[in-house]
């Protein structure tokens, strides 16, 4: 049994969650804390590690949930896939959300990453991935208007970019990605149902065109619980 106060607190909420059903409301943090003698602040601190694993769930004036033991999308990074791919090769039910389609204007960062002049017209979609109800995932595509146009996504989309942009022909052959942990924003903390600086994945990549052309700007934040991302890499020469 842990010895340290902060292990041991962990340890008395493995406990306490694994023993709720799946569903289930725990005690309020005051009720909580008080019986396991620690603060408020410290109780929260403790059971963020286990919301960022998806086995609990914090809503907003409502409490705090049990979860269960979530299911795992877990997946290589050698090969670009939508999440949706993904979820189907893994047997998982994993849908888009709402989707929110805008024109945005490029700003600097974006005018240089995308090369186009700054203050151009792009196309800006964003949308969440649910899994058992609960959205486990945020995407967000920046693009030019000139390749891809707002309307287009209208009448036949499905909830990935990158699937659309393959079915239509586009000739892709490449992407660069970032992998970072990050505290959740306002925006993305709202749109993935968990409190402001909860830690996330994210991974921030550019898709590119045979001819080098950037067409795709994405940021992807992940609650990491429900996500497993793996790297294969050959042993390298020392000659």
């Amino acid at each position: 049994m842990p010895h340290f106060p902060f292990q041991r607190l962990q340890a008395d909420l493995a406990a306490l969650i694994a023993k709720s059903p799946a569903g289930s409301r725990l005690p309020s943090e005051p009720d909580l804390a008080a019986d396991l003698g620690v603060s408020r602040a410290t109780l929260r601190e403790a059971m963020r590690t286990f919301e960022t694993q998806g086995l609990i769930r914090r809503r907003q004036g409502a409490g705090t949930f049990v979860v269960g033991k979530p299911p795992v999308i877990e997946s290589g990074l050698e090969m670009l896939e939508s999440m949706l791919t993904l979820a189907r090769r893994t047997g998982l039910e994993v849908g888009p959300g709402p989707v929110d389609i805008e024109q945005v204007l490029a700003d600097r960062d974006s005018a240089a990453a995308l090369g186009v002049p700054e203050g151009a017209r792009l196309v800006r979609v964003g949308r969440t991935m649910r899994a058992d109800t609960r959205p486990v995932a945020y995407l967000v595509d920046t693009l030019p208007e000139d390749v891809l146009r707002a309307d287009e996504l209208t009448i036949k989309f499905n909830g990935s970019v990158l699937d659309y942009l393959l079915q239509r022909g586009d000739p892709l052959v490449t992407s660069r990605a970032e992998i970072t942990a990050t505290n959740a924003t306002a925006e993305v903390a709202k749109m993935l149902e968990i409190q402001r600086g909860d830690v996330l994945l994210m991974l921030s990549a550019k898709l590119f065109t045979a001819s080098g052309q950037v067409v795709d700007l994405s940021s992807s934040y992940f609650v990491p619980g429900y996500f497993k991302f793996h790297i294969v890499r050959k042993v390298g020469s020392n000659q």
